[in-house]
């Protein structure tokens, strides 16, 4: 009954891992989910449970792959799933995985600083940095230490997430259900260039599922401690459900601002860095919403940063270090030494402001990840699917 336990919690905590890493600043900011889904009208309240079924379809296949080959970090996993091709595909991964943790970190810190400088009014960069400073401390500790970082982190956002939204659903369900009315019947966001049309809604939803798969390559460490593929199957379905109610739950509570001027930035003339305060705003508790809100950005800012520094971690260490003991002084340096590197690179790409990173760095990562990541899994996936057969 123990092992039972600890297998169940095996598959929850990977799955946490993938959820964390998905939901990070952007995430909590409001400021993806609008660009991806809300900005395309009334197909966002059926479009995300499409996305986050491929990406647990994908997570599923990839991480089985690595469990059954005993591949535990990204370049290893690369350099055999591709084959006689991996002399491009994994080197073009590198590279993909590269961009992941300097758009996708960097936007965690930059909406890390952003909250931060409203909140306390003290210089973005050293905000930055201080966030930058206690995801370097986690990732340095290892695969173990991560887990259970997600575990408590998930735990809290959820909590915050239920908090926030659903009191604000629950005031603002009139305004909600009238603005997903007009929508439907083609009345866009105000932050909108769209026109409702279904198809750049579905290539909007494909472009979110091919930048966030690109996570995969985080993941792999985490199936080490796996003794069956079924804790994998669990965690795919874990995976599935708490990332398609945490996404609807966000989309159904920002269509209550959808119509609001002030979701336009006048500075910019651009979506605001942060929708969610706009929406805890117009509730009676709004100080106590917008704290919780703050809360929940800085939790997805350190899960998303760890993760995916993590990851690089494991890459760079299991490659310079491939024969050395697991605690090994070499490893422990090495995972200090990469660590540093990659937060501080990250730091550096954070000061470009959150919106940039969003919009230039994640649609070049999306592109990226279609080429490297997407349409290999798809094509690796089918033949193996006819073999069966």
């Amino acid at each position: 009954m123990t092992d039972n336990k600890g297998k169940k919690a095996l598959a929850v905590g990977i799955a946490f891992v993938a959820f964390t890493s998905q939901f990070g600043g952007g995430f909590a900011s409001g400021n993806q989910i609008m660009r991806y889904f809300v900005d395309f009208g009334a197909w966002a309240l059926v479009l995300p449970i499409l996305s986050q079924g491929l990406l647990a379809l994908f997570f599923r296949y990839g991480l089985k792959y690595a469990y059954r080959n005993k591949l535990y970090d990204y370049r290893s996993f690369s350099d055999s799933f591709y084959g006689k091709y991996s002399i491009v595909f994994s080197n073009l991964f590198e590279l993909v995985y590269v961009l992941l943790v300097l758009s996708a970190t960097s936007a965690a810190f930059a909406t890390g600083g952003s909250v931060l400088r409203r909140l306390l009014g003290i210089p973005y960069m050293l905000c930055t940095l201080a966030v930058g400073v206690f995801i370097f401390a986690v990732a340095t500790y290892g695969t173990k230490i991560v887990r259970r970082f997600a575990l408590a982190i998930s735990l809290l956002i959820i909590t915050g997430l239920i908090a926030v939204l659903v009191p604000c659903i629950i005031s603002r369900w009139d305004t909600i259900t009238e603005n997903i009315v007009s929508m439907a019947g083609g009345r866009m966001p105000v932050s909108s260039e769209r026109t409702g049309a279904f198809a750049p809604a579905l290539v909007s939803a494909v472009v979110y599922f091919s930048f966030e798969l690109s996570t995969i390559g985080l993941m792999y460490q985490h199936i080490k401690p796996c003794t069956n593929e079924r804790q994998i199957d669990r965690a795919a379905v874990y995976m599935f459900i708490i990332n398609s109610a945490a996404t609807l739950l966000t989309v159904v509570g920002l269509c209550a601002i959808v119509y609001m001027p002030e979701l336009i930035d006048s500075e910019t003339s651009r979506l605001v860095d942060i929708p969610m305060m706009l929406l805890a705003g117009q509730d009676g508790s709004a100080v106590a919403l917008e704290t919780v809100i703050s809360l929940l950005i800085f939790l997805g800012v350190f899960s998303t940063g760890v993760n995916l520094i993590s990851g690089m971690v494991a890459r760079c260490v299991n490659g310079i270090c491939r024969h050395e003991e697991e605690n090994s002084p070499k490893r422990r340096r090495w995972r200090f030494l990469s660590a540093a590197f990659f937060t501080l690179a990250a730091l550096v790409a954070a000061q470009t402001g959150i919106g940039n990173i969003v919009q230039g760095g994640y649609a070049i990562l999306a592109i990226a990840s279609l080429i490297t990541v997407v349409i290999p899994f798809a094509v690796h996936m089918t033949v193996h699917f006819v073999k069966k057969k």
